[in-house]
């Protein structure tokens, strides 16, 4: 790159960083501005623009803002109180924002529920939530009133939309309740004394390596959310947000929301997405801004061409999760003339941004604004799943191109504040001492990534999923982003066997295949993309993958598993033979058990 590029590509970052930096600034953590105030500055600025429009209506600012005043005042006729907490479970819809908007104008925080959950899942989230009353919708109500009697709470269940509201005393519809409730907003003092430190949202963690943990998301950090992107998309009162991600979700809920309902722009919600509807319904909207996660970006490539994915309005795709082999392909397919990628955790208090549109980077730390940046790698031992320390005890900065462990310095203001979690162990576990210097902590991101010499920051694996064999260290990531395009393959899943006598782990794969399957070909595909030691051990062939609400893989169930014939339900290969993969029977299986086979 010339360095006229170079110049051109530093401002581009610079000028979209200070965008972001100006609006998240007027943020003090003691301050008693809270989420609810930023909403409202906007409703007093753009009254008569459309706010949301979803699958049942459209509503003006000030319509939303007088809705979620309703659920203001039915929350204080239910006698909560400020840091009380109401588990909020529905599909996306202009109430959703509405209810916790409205529980925040009294001081009450919301569990955001995901609605995927069920059984003892849900139960456990409504347990931890602390709530005592949830509020749900017609097409969620029964899995709650299911799983209520596994939480070991008492709960309250209100229903919006419940056609024959049964009058019993534990379950209400809450329609009429709301609707006759006050729009004019709840005073001030309802929530006086709280400050941005106080715990605005409960989000919880997608549950892929067991039971999800409720994240504190306090006003600060909903704000900077909100506000971060409101600024990074450079939206404004013109632009319409495309939103079909669950609004439980923080990307969904809060990245998603931002640029719209701070800007004074439409916010176009759907259900769940539809990869048919997608396109038709972005070019009906008009919209202009579409919120992703790679998974959605990789499902929509891989559908059939429609009419209208080129006949659309969109100046920019925001989001996290897009693979390297996908971007490409994507943006140049649907004409997206930018990509605007970010990564973040909802827990936690890093982020980075590629403003650059770099594909395949998640973000970039330019040398001139490390200081900036709350990001820092350091190396990280594979075997011990910890990072490296020095003779002195310290850790030690990974080197360009080297992959090591993000880590974010905590501290008392905006840029540095952690919130954990509900659960104080569960905390404490996310946070590094003695890191560069003897006392300094930093919040650990539990995900691997390498930085290059120009600053970009590359994904590389969350920790567990990389694992070593023969001694190298295997990113199940990339084994899937090589494989996704083998012969047969719809979709695959990557990730780490034990084998007895073995050290490491042996690599497997789960795959859903796209018509017939045959594993000669996949054979000769794995052989060409892959290094010998990331070569996957065992391959089994899977109807359709177990994913969370947000599209990440389950993958607990597979390791648990194995490769044992007894537990997997179809076919199941190992490594060897003419055909590159052979069937594993009980036999084979027992020969590698008893060191008789080795792999």
């Amino acid at each position: 790159m010339g360095l006229v590029a170079n110049i051109r590509r530093d401002m581009r970052f610079a000028k979209g960083l200070r965008r972001l930096l100006k609006r998240i600034k007027p943020i003090e953590l003691d301050s008693p501005d809270l989420v609810c105030d930023d909403f409202e500055e906007a409703v007093d600025r753009f009254p008569d623009n459309v706010a949301v429009q979803d699958d049942r209506r459209t509503v003006t600012y000030r319509e939303l803002d007088a809705m979620a005043n309703r659920f203001g005042h039915w929350a204080q006729s239910r006698r909560l109180k400020r840091g009380d907490t109401i588990a909020l479970l529905m599909l996306n819809r202009a109430e959703y924002l509405a209810a916790w908007l409205g529980f925040s104008k009294v001081g009450v925080a919301t569990a955001l529920i995901n609605t995927n959950l069920s059984g003892h899942a849900l139960a456990h989230c409504l347990s931890i939530s602390n709530a005592s009353q949830v509020v749900t919708d017609e097409d969620c109500w029964k899995k709650v009133d299911d799983a209520r009697g596994l939480s070991g709470r008492n709960l309250m269940l209100w229903v919006l939309g419940l056609k024959d509201a049964d009058e019993a005393d534990e379950r209400r519809g809450l329609d009429k309740a709301v609707r006759s409730g006050s729009s004019v907003r709840p005073a001030r003092s309802a929530r006086a004394g709280l400050t941005n430190r106080d715990t605005a949202l409960y989000i919880f963690t997608s549950g892929t390596t067991g039971m999800p943990k409720a994240a504190k998301v306090t006003h600060a950090r909903a704000r900077t959310y909100l506000r971060a992107f409101a600024g990074a998309t450079d939206a404004t009162d013109k632009d319409v947000t495309f939103n079909v991600l669950p609004l439980y979700h923080a990307t969904g809920g809060l990245v998603g929301v931002g640029p719209a309902l701070l800007n004074g722009g439409r916010l176009v919600l759907r259900k769940r997405f539809s990869a048919t509807a997608f396109w038709p319904d972005v070019k009906a909207s008009g919209a202009t801004l579409f919120v992703y996660i790679g998974e959605l970006c990789r499902y929509l490539t891989n559908c059939p061409e429609s009419p209208d994915e080129r006949s659309h309005k969109l100046r920019l795709a925001f989001g996290n999760g897009l693979r390297p082999d996908v971007w490409t392909d994507f943006q140049k397919r649907f004409a997206v003339p930018d990509i605007l990628e970010f990564y973040g955790s909802t827990e936690g208090n890093v982020s980075v941004f590629n403003f650059d549109g770099k594909p395949g980077a998640i973000g970039r730390v330019p040398g001139f604004l490390k200081k900036q940046i709350n990001f820092r790698l350091v190396r990280f031992d594979i075997d011990t799943e910890e990072p490296v320390r020095g003779a002195d005890g310290l850790c030690q900065p990974a080197k360009p191109g080297e992959v090591g462990e993000a880590l974010g310095r905590i501290g008392d203001d905006i840029r540095h504040a952690f919130s954990g979690y509900a659960d104080k162990a569960a905390s404490e576990k996310k946070i590094l001492r003695d890191v560069f210097v003897r006392g300094d902590r930093w919040f650990r991101t539990g995900d691997l990534m390498r930085q290059d010499n120009e600053g970009y920051v590359y994904f590389i694996d969350r920790i567990g999923d990389t694992y070593r064999w023969k001694g190298e260290n295997v990113s199940t990531a990339e084994v899937e982003q090589r494989l996704a395009d083998a012969p047969g393959v719809k979709e695959v899943i990557a990730y780490g066997v034990p084998v007895p006598g073995h050290e490491g782990k042996a690599g497997m794969v789960a795959v859903v295949a796209d018509g017939r399957f045959a594993i000669r070909p996949f054979a000769d595909w794995v052989d060409h993309e892959l290094p010998v030691y990331a070569r996957p051990a065992f391959v089994r062939l899977i109807k359709e993958a177990d994913t969370t609400g947000t599209f990440k893989y389950k993958k607990t169930d597979l390791v648990a598993d194995g490769f044992d014939p007894d537990k997997v339900d179809g076919p199941l290969y190992v490594r060897g033979g003419k055909s590159g993969y052979a069937k594993l029977t009980d036999a084979a299986r027992d020969a590698i058990l008893s060191g008789e086979t080795r792999l």
